[in-house]
């Protein structure tokens, strides 16, 4: 099932291991392609002299475990904090809820709801809406850099967009019923210009993240700045799964008939046009409240646009971080299929959006939890290894996937034997993905040069949430393209009278030749003309057992050797050469 969507960093606000994103995902889309991240404190000169003298020792490696002083932290409980920190975090926390309300809808929710209306391959195009954040490190340095002194540095940025936000949401809000209805239709918009507007929506998102993390670093005192990333995981987490379990459970009209209202009707208590309406006004609610009641302190520009570009350039000339790149952008391939199709699958089959809230619903405490033990696991073992074990693991979690889509019950009725199969299968492969997630992040840590910490874990994290969204696309596409299906014409005496009712009222033609239906438009063809969609191979099937095969081979032979060879190197060989212009 999908993994949920892990974004990238902020390059001048962010190093450090790892706190807790999907983040799911996408449709698994990734959803949910869903978000752990720490935002550091800032660095002193007599700390980069001590990391200094402790790379330069010859027995020093990633294998060796920090000096106990490097774990030293404050330790207040949230209500020990000064009242003007408690009141920022709850700020913190509101705005990154508020970013992934959006976020949630399009990288969970909206892709399930659209495969009644699109093929696998328009769903592929429709999982661009995310990339925004998977490539956001390319203008963060932009959003650091240019503001208003009037206004501040981080309201500069954030209140225009929540509020270009905001007003993009109460159109699409008043739009969307029709959009999802036509698109792709004759006569209707096509699939890109509908992916445009939660690409545009995404984009505001990540544009804001990387101001509100910025912003994050000073309004929490220096002794309680680590409260900065459990602010935007609470937050992030609450909002993205507002927009995905709950809002798919009362948007499906089986849940409410059966938990909400007596008399049972055809549509769930929330439309995503009102859901959309709702919060387009809380967006710029906030942003009015942000504006009037909320002053920011003066600040200055630390780096300017080009020394954080020249940093990236740096980095990227580094063999070994070249090597990384590499497994990175290939490691994913092997899970694809599971985290972009299975969940798409299973609703395709009958398995409906209400039983899929409540796995989701389900696995959610447990991937809090088992995301706990990875972290300690990640201390116990090298982290690399630990990650070579996660990918094992989440190879055969895409066989077990597959395995669960194959077994569903021919009778479309969903059994509580098969719902506990599913809620398995998916607890199972989230918790794989945690431990790949946790275990890459503390590695990132580890070796990241901390003089510029920032850029460097950024670039890092991009690089690993890109190798999990750009193979998407096309393997939604694929899915599609290895689908063999038939419409076969049906008798008319086989028809009820309700099916020949409805082909009546919707004057769709009878289906009096065999065509192909492989695609969602043309098996709706099908079925509207009273025609029989019979499939002779499901693409999911095919493409599921490329993606593990390409998975195994390339682990095996290349990935695995070299995660262990990298994580052997000593952290020289990961620092930029002394005196070069990325470091400060």
């Amino acid at each position: 099932m999908g993994a949920k969507s892990r974004r990238a960093k902020s390059p001048t606000t962010r190093s450090g291991s790892p706190g807790s994103g999907k983040a799911k995902s996408s449709s698994k889309m990734n959803t949910t392609e869903v978000m752990r991240r720490n935002i550091p404190q800032a660095q002193d000169s007599s700390s980069e002299a001590a990391a200094a003298s402790l790379m330069a020792r010859e027995s020093f490696s990633l294998d060796n475990d920090p000096s106990p002083k490097d774990h030293e932290g404050n330790n207040h409980g949230f209500f020990d904090l000064p009242r003007q920190d408690r009141r920022n975090f709850g700020l913190l926390v509101l705005l990154y809820f508020l970013q992934g309300i959006p976020l949630g809808l399009a990288t969970g929710s909206v892709p399930f709801l659209l495969k009644n209306h699109m093929s696998y391959g328009e769903i592929g195009i429709f999982s661009l809406a995310s990339y925004p954040y998977s490539l956001k490190l390319f203008w963060s340095p932009i959003v650091d850099a240019v503001w208003s002194p009037k206004v501040g540095r981080r309201k500069s940025w954030i209140l225009p967009i929540q509020l270009l936000s905001g007003i993009g949401m109460l159109w699409l809000g008043s739009e969307v019923e029709a959009l999802m209805a036509t698109t792709g239709k004759p006569g209707g918009p096509t699939v890109w210009g509908f992916t445009g507007w939660w690409f545009f929506l995404v984009l505001m998102c990540a544009t804001q993240d990387i101001a509100v993390d910025g912003w994050a670093l000073t309004l929490l005192s220096p002794a309680n700045i680590s409260y900065a990333s459990t602010a935007q995981t609470v937050g992030l987490t609450a909002g993205q799964f507002m927009s995905y379990t709950v809002f798919l459970a009362f948007n499906s009209p089986d849940f409410a008939n059966r938990w909400i209202r007596p008399i049972p009707l055809d549509h769930g208590v929330l439309s995503l046009g009102g859901y959309l309406t709702f919060w387009g006004w809380a967006y710029i609610l906030v942003t009015l409240g942000l504006f009037l009641f909320k002053r920011e302190e003066r600040t200055k520009n630390e780096d300017g646009i080009f020394d954080v570009y020249s940093s990236m350039w740096k980095i990227l000339n580094l063999k070994n971080i070249q090597t990384i790149i590499m497994v990175h952008l290939i490691a994913k391939i092997g899970f694809q299929a599971n985290d972009a199709v299975t969940s798409l699958k299973l609703l395709d089959k009958g398995f409906g959006t209400s039983n899929m809230a409540l796995t989701v619903l389900i696995d959610f405490p447990f991937e809090i939890g088992l995301g706990y033990y990875a972290g300690k696991w990640s201390q116990q073992f090298t982290p690399m290894r630990l990650w070579s074990w996660g990918f094992a693991g989440r190879l055969l979690a895409a066989l077990i996937a597959q395995f669960t889509v194959s077994v569903f019950p021919a009778s479309g009725s969903i059994t509580p034997g098969y719902l506990l199969m599913v809620i398995l299968q998916h607890v199972f492969s989230t918790f794989t993905n945690t431990i790949m997630f946790v275990a890459v992040s503390a590695f990132h840590a580890k070796i990241a040069d901390p003089t510029i910490g920032g850029t460097y874990m950024t670039l890092l994290a991009t690089v690993c949430n890109l190798g999990g969204t750009f193979p998407r696309f096309f393997i939604l596409r694929l899915v599609d393209y290895f689908t063999s299906a038939t419409c076969l014409p049906n008798n008319l005496d086989n028809l009820t009278a309700a099916q020949r009712e409805k082909i009546a009222l919707a004057g769709t033609p009878l289906i009096k030749e065999p065509f192909s239906c492989a695609v969602q438009a043309d098996k709706e063809r099908c079925l509207a003309g009273g025609g029989i969609c019979e499939m002779q191979r499901d693409g999911y099937h095919v493409v599921n057992i490329m993606c593990v095969a390409i998975g195994v081979v390339t682990f095996v032979l290349y990935i695995r050797p070299k995660v262990l060879q990298l994580q052997a190197l000593p952290l020289r060989a990961w620092r930029l050469a002394s005196g070069s212009p990325g470091k400060h």
